[in-house]
């Protein structure tokens, strides 16, 4: 039971800290006399990143306590919307009505991006799945349901298929993670849009769906039943050591997800001033069509001039020594346009 508590809350520390913990201990509820305490939650998406940077910055800064729980991007929002927390995480940034209803302000600042996947367990396959939108988008609307169905063999007619059900794994909470992905097929499939579930942090699956919480949850279920597919964080299927399909892009390619087609993804955005922007169907011959940012939600405004300070500090060594950890737990590092105006964006925090 410790060991799924250690793995959902990831109650990480450390902006320059003394304790690393992964479960709601006596220690995050009341630190040491004169230590300054920042709490954050959110997305699971980051999550193994943000405890990287809490690690490494815990070494260079020690002083103040942080806390982070990877609860899933809604649930982190919501807390973040009460006041509950200093600070938020979400894979889905904040609308605008969201952001209204936050007196103190809101400052977005993305933090990381990577790549969605489509992870899958096959045995024998004998090759690497490769699947076109359309396909891939009639498995998640339960049309598709058995593997050797002739659309996938038409793509894939050298793998040995199995007749056999899809069974779909999908997220059970309130998640950013699945905006990204559903916000992918509602920009590449019209009967997604406007016959389908459409987008959001949490829809309607098709009934037979396996539901687990979390991306860490999802990677788990999939790895443990067979004939599975399901949608999860690049960097968390590369760990649980799933296959990942290659998927067909909008210049009708397919695409191995790694750093570099993520990279490829990002090298032409522009950041609005808001700095909250979606990119669903990304142009690029070797662009990976499932790519998103993941944002840290700030107050624009914090009552504790110690505590804002301290956590701009932290915000901007994640910004660029930290930006060193990306790739090697499989995200992909922000281009130097985006970092220029996050970094300005974390300077208008009062």
């Amino acid at each position: 039971m410790m060991a799924r508590q250690c793995a959902w809350l990831l109650v990480l520390v450390v902006l320059c800290g003394t304790w690393v913990g992964c479960s709601d201990t006596s220690a995050s509820k009341n630190p040491p006399a004169g230590m300054l305490e920042i709490r954050g939650a959110g997305a699971t998406f980051p999550a193994p990143l943000y405890k990287k940077w809490l690690e490494e910055y815990h070494k260079l800064h020690p002083g103040v306590l942080v806390s982070y729980k990877g609860i899933g991007s809604g649930e982190g929002t919501k807390q973040f919307m009460a006041n509950m927390v200093d600070f938020g995480a979400s894979d889905a940034a904040m609308s605008d009505e969201e952001m209204a209803a936050v007196t103190r302000g809101v400052q977005l600042l993305p933090t990381v991006a990577g790549s969605i996947v489509l992870a899958y367990n096959l045995e024998g396959l004998g090759g690497d799945l490769k699947l076109t939108r359309d396909v891939y988008v009639d498995i998640f609307l339960g049309k598709i349901k058995t593997w050797d169905d002739s659309r996938i063999k038409a793509t894939n007619p050298s793998l040995h298929l199995p007749h056999t059900n899809i069974a779909l794994v999908v997220r059970q909470d309130s998640s950013g993670t699945t905006y990204a992905f559903t916000n992918h097929l509602s920009a590449i499939s019209e009967k997604w849009r406007n016959q389908g579930p459409g987008v959001g942090r949490l829809i309607g699956w098709p009934g037979n769906a396996m539901v687990a919480p979390g991306n860490e949850g999802v990677a788990g279920r999939i790895k443990n039943s067979k004939d599975a597919i399901g949608y999860v964080e690049y960097g968390m299927a590369q760990r649980a050591g799933l296959a990942m399909a290659w998927l067909e892009n909008k210049a009708g390619h397919f695409v191995q997800a790694h750093g570099n087609s993520g990279l490829a993804t990002l090298q032409n955005v522009e950041m609005p001033e808001n700095l909250r922007i979606f990119f669903p169907d990304p142009d690029g011959q070797d662009s990976y069509p499932i790519v998103t940012f993941s944002w840290l939600l700030l107050y624009k405004q914090y009552d504790d001039h110690l505590k804002a300070t301290a956590l701009k500090q932290y915000v901007k060594w994640c910004l660029t020594e930290g930006q060193a950890f990306t790739e090697s737990l499989g995200y992909v590092r922000l281009a130097p346009q985006v970092i220029a105006h996050t970094m300005a964006a974390v300077d208008s925090i009062r």
